[in-house]
């Protein structure tokens, strides 16, 4: 296939009359449409006005797509145990698996072709299933939790490490090395450290598994950590092992200068979430001093029920523009380096090689958008307006490992529309009430 147009193969590469071509899995080439046209001419050829690679989404909550609006206008923790751990908890394998779906769905119709997921507890093989289904790309994990979690989610630590080890044979490089696993423990709110420790004994067993948690959201959860273990958030984390090239972590709204130095020092990877952390007041994430340090910074779009949309466009929007406010500088958060943590950052953090640019030889993971929009007229600068016009709305191809996986609007590997009638139905019949009462009990 050649799928032809305005090519934005990086940051700093545009073809005004490009072309890919792709081979399999793989790109065979990049470069002038003419000259590629003519030198594969049995390809079919697709058109879009920009072609793109596919976004990353370096940290989502796909299965708690059934919740979103249901927790606007409130404060972390109160969001997390008076809503979202109670949906968590009362959803079934199968509203499980629908939820994944209608996640994976949003995304792939965004243009995110990878995705850092942060499952649930409970009924995480259903999430990879869904995933495998549909031909997203992704790096997952069963969410671990054995301390001030409520019933249905708190676990024995033995039990859930094993299961997680479990998982990890059953799917880590499953679905043509598609999906990738991430052992995945909550936040050290919820976990204990032989938990904590626990995931890092899990993650140095199997090669390529890597380790995804929150970190220094909100300050309350910080003031949690430090009483239980005398130390600030990410100190503690590296003292159990949760720092490091293979570990991802999310929001670092609240770090300090030392907590800095070691997330530099051990090459651990920061995503950025600037929409979920404008909605729940948490703050502003210090990214401008992260990038200067070094640290691999990636973006995130959070959960649904605190962003509330998986619009990758949106969230490179925001991230530019809180960057700037946040340093009070124009030049802040341009959109080159924007556009990298939201193509080839996020592929570094979920630890895919040879992803999140158009390159000979690199994976065939790419989008195709429209500027047949008001928006995008005059278009005088394609990154500027991918990174501060563009929307979900405008995406028009998603393509993971060669595969088409949404073509001119329509879904090709799944039944959208019944898996958006069916998660209709299956949120319409949520009673979180009694989960409600048994997550207050668990509440720091």
């Amino acid at each position: 296939m050649i799928v032809s147009g305005t090519v934005v193969a990086d940051s700093s590469t545009v073809l005004d009359d490009g072309a890919v071509v792709v081979d399999g899995s793989h790109i065979a080439a990049v470069g002038a449409r003419s000259d590629l046209v003519e030198r594969y001419p049995d390809h079919r050829e697709v058109e879009y006005d920009v072609v793109a690679p596919g976004l990353v989404g370096a940290h989502v909550h796909s299965v708690q797509s059934l919740g979103r609006g249901i927790a606007d206008d409130t404060e972390l923790l109160d969001w997390l145990f008076d809503y979202i751990l109670p949906m968590e908890a009362s959803l079934s394998a199968h509203e499980m698996e629908i939820a994944a779906k209608l996640g994976y769905l949003e995304l792939i119709e965004s243009g995110t072709t990878t995705a850092i997921d942060h499952l649930s507890v409970a009924h995480a093989d259903r999430a990879f299933e869904a995933a495998g289904e549909l031909g997203i790309r992704g790096l997952l994990g069963k969410v671990l939790m054995d301390q001030r979690s409520p019933e249905g989610l708190l676990e024995d630590t033995d039990a859930a490490l094993a299961e997680t080890e479990d998982l990890i044979q059953s799917y880590h490089g499953a679905f043509d090395d598609r999906i990738r696993y991430a052992v995945t423990p909550r936040f050290a709110v919820s976990c204990t450290e032989d938990c904590l420790r626990g995931a890092r004994e899990l993650a140095d067993r199997y090669d390529g598994v890597r380790i995804h948690t929150h970190a220094s959201e909100n300050r309350s959860e910080i003031e949690t950590v430090e009483a239980d273990s005398g130390m600030r958030n990410v100190h503690w984390l590296d003292e159990v092992g949760l720092t490091g090239e293979d570990v991802v972590l999310a929001h670092c709204v609240w770090t300090d200068a030392d907590e800095r130095e070691v997330l530099a020092e051990t090459g651990t990877h920061v995503t950025h979430c600037p929409s979920s952390n404008m909605k729940l007041a948490s703050g502003i994430a210090p990214v401008e001093d992260y990038l200067d340090r070094g640290i691999n910074v990636a973006l995130g779009n959070d959960g649904p029920p605190c962003n509330n949309t998986l619009d990758p466009f949106t969230e490179m929007r925001q991230a530019s523009l809180l960057g700037k406010v946040d340093n009070l500088d124009p030049t802040a958060a341009p959109a080159e380096t924007i556009f990298d943590m939201a193509t080839v950052n996020g592929a570094t953090a979920a630890g895919f090689d040879r992803l999140g640019k158009l390159e000979e030889g690199w994976r065939a993971d790419l989008v195709g958008l429209t500027t047949d929009v008001t928006r995008a007229v005059p278009l005088h600068d394609v990154l500027s307006h991918l990174v501060f016009a563009a929307r979900e709305s405008d995406v028009e191809f998603t393509m993971v490992d060669g595969e088409v996986l949404y073509e001119d609007g329509e879904v090709t590997v799944v039944d959208a529309d019944a898996i958006r009638e069916e998660a209709r139905a299956v949120a319409a019949d949520m009673d979180l009430s009694e989960a409600r009462k048994q997550a207050q009990d668990a509440k720091p």
